[in-house]
């Protein structure tokens, strides 16, 4: 690759990595104009469910955190650069080089010293998020204790977990010959099953506690609706103590095989009524019944054997790591290369993912529709909206990136007419 193609791909990253960093601070300027422009009435659909109290609470609660996101942004984005063409991945990597480790552990050495540099300049954000805005706005409830002990077990649970895949990747794309990335792909498949399989049972309780349902009235409903849908699971319906971190209310479904599960946040269960809850848990099982679990993970492979396809062809070409910063070729650079330049160009497939999610959630609400009442989950998400401070009226373009759900307004008139 010749000086002026290392060029071409120097100046390709700069620019994405300009037009990602501008297109999201846009974003968030959309965001918190419509917000702001909203603030002081409530939408027609929801007056009298929601009071003007609530729908500035939801506004202001938006709008910090949209400009906290936007500050992160900017890190990011200086971050990135200082990692590549400023030098830093390229000055790690020499720092080990000089402690006489071979591979794979240098490797792994330097992989892991980039990934904790990114999380403590992360941690500023979120810090700032949870102690200062989720506490101003009524939402925290997670003590710094809880929060530094939360921080080690994830630190742990990912130098355990994800500490052998990195070692086996690095050893694989040192001795594996050119198609090492299909049997890197082949173990993180293995591994990702495995995770998603064990997760609900042995990873979720190291940081809530999981019950099963005890009201005896609610759990017979529960087992009749459990019975329509077909859901036959080891793991079945549990409650979660979201309380202990989070006034904030949800439910969502994990897991695969016998280990599938649905989850209720106790602070949802303490603010939604019986019908409620079974209509909330209708649309959870139209995930289940409707495959968006097997879909998600089956696109999740697909996607990991083009990317680890793309970085085996990448780590072959010198000028890839000479344009980006790095002088010495080797398997951990091209690994972290991948790591902080593919997010710069994908960032515009977002909206796609995006739609995606919403198709699934319109989805699950006519399962839930069918299987329960329209009504009754309308209701139960105008409550969710007004306890989690939700913004009733989002920009639409910044919706059509970022939300996985679709925007209150549409989703409520939906369900209402499904009525």
């Amino acid at each position: 690759m010749g000086l002026d193609a290392l060029r071409w791909l120097t100046w390709a990253f700069l620019i994405a990595l300009a037009a990602e960093t501008l297109t999201r601070l846009w974003l968030g300027s959309r965001q918190i104009a419509a917000v702001r422009a909203n603030r002081d009435h409530v939408p027609e659909p929801f007056r009298g469910q929601i009071a003007l109290a609530d729908q500035q609470k939801a506004a202001d609660y938006t709008m910090a955190r949209v400009r906290l996101g936007r500050w992160a942004t900017l890190v990011e984005a200086l971050v990135k650069i200082a990692l590549t063409v400023g030098g830093g991945l390229a000055a790690v990597d020499a720092l080990w080089r000089h402690t006489g480790l071979g591979e794979p552990w240098r490797g792994a050495c330097v992989v892991a010293t980039l990934l904790l540099l990114l999380q403590l300049v992360g941690l500023p954000f979120s810090l700032w998020r949870t102690f200062r805005i989720e506490a101003r706005f009524g939402f925290n409830r997670v003590s710094p204790r809880l929060y530094a002990v939360d921080l080690a077990k994830q630190w742990l649970l990912a130098a355990l977990l994800g500490g052998p895949l990195l070692l086996a990747t690095l050893t694989l794309m040192e001795r594996a010959g050119a198609r090492w990335w299909i049997w890197a792909w082949v173990i993180w498949l293995g591994w990702t099953l495995g995770l998603t399989w064990a997760a609900p049972k042995f990873i979720a309780p190291l940081f809530n506690r999981f019950s099963p349902l005890t009201d005896e009235a609610l759990k017979k409903r529960v087992e009749l609706l459990l019975e329509r849908c077909g859901f036959a699971a080891g793991g079945g319906v549990f409650v979660m103590d979201g309380s202990l971190r989070s006034a904030h209310g949800n439910a969502y479904f994990t897991g695969i095989g016998r280990n599938k599960r649905i989850v209720f946040f106790d602070t949802l269960l303490s603010r939604i009524d019986t019908a409620e809850i079974e209509a909330v848990l209708a649309h959870e099982l139209g995930h289940f019944r409707l495959h968006h679990v097997r879909q998600r993970l089956a696109a999740s492979v697909l996607l990991t054997f083009g990317g680890l396809a793309l970085l085996a062809w990448a780590a072959r070409q010198p000028g890839f790591y000479a344009a980006l910063g790095v002088p010495v070729p080797s398997p951990s650079m091209a690994l972290l290369l991948f790591i902080v330049a593919v997010p710069v160009f994908t960032f515009f497939a977002t909206p796609l993912m995006s739609w995606w999610s919403r198709r699934h959630e319109r989805q699950a609400d006519d399962f839930a529709a069918v299987h329960a009442d329209a009504g009754q989950l309308a209701a139960a998400l105008v409550k969710l909206f007004r306890d989690n401070a939700s913004t009733l009226t989002p920009d639409r373009i910044h919706s059509a990136f970022f939300d996985s759900h679709p925007p209150a307004l549409e989703r409520i008139a939906r369900l209402k007419a499904l009525t």
